[in-house]
């Protein structure tokens, strides 16, 4: 059945299920503070621009990690591959727990999922406050990429994009 409204006090439930017909890649941010590594599944993930290649993900300012994260100085974005759902389900839970998960420390002390389709690398560009999230843009300095098939996020479930439609 179709649903029309007006976004609201009442409406977020509504609001968020329309915006979850957006099938997205699901990624995992990773950083450092002053206490160690840290990681942050996000679904916000965005390609802003190519020159200068910038990307953008968007921590919800309730969040524990949100202070953390927008703060950074480097973080890496890791697009997740469809069996490595253990991963982003890792992090969405607990910030700091990388037991069992292979990873290693980058040049700039960033943790680097190992694995992952994509890896980017990125100094902190800019932050941005955007309603109940901010938005953190990265300039990107280096990317590892590895051919594979991507975990989607869509409607609530998690999958895997089936080419040839």
């Amino acid at each position: 059945m179709t649903a029309t409204f007006s976004p609201g006090p009442g409406r977020e439930r509504a609001m968020r299920t329309a915006l979850g017909a957006f099938a997205t890649g699901v990624c995992v941010v990773t950083c450092r503070d002053q206490t160690g590594p840290m990681g942050f599944t996000a679904n916000s993930f965005s390609s802003v621009s190519l020159d200068p290649p910038l990307v953008s993900w968007a921590p919800a300012v309730v969040s524990p990690r949100h202070d953390a994260f927008v703060a950074a100085q480097f973080f890496s974005i890791h697009v997740l591959q469809a069996h490595q759902l253990h991963i982003c389900e890792r992090f969405a839970q607990e910030a700091r727990n990388f037991d069992g998960i292979e990873w290693h420390e980058g040049s700039n002390g960033v943790p680097r999922i190992a694995g992952s389709i994509t890896r980017l690398d990125c100094r902190h560009f800019a932050a941005h406050g955007a309603g109940d999230h901010t938005i953190v843009l990265g300039l990107v300095e280096q990317v590892q990429h590895t051919p594979g098939a991507p975990l989607v996020f869509a409607l609530g479930s998690y999958g895997r994009f089936a080419p040839g439609l």
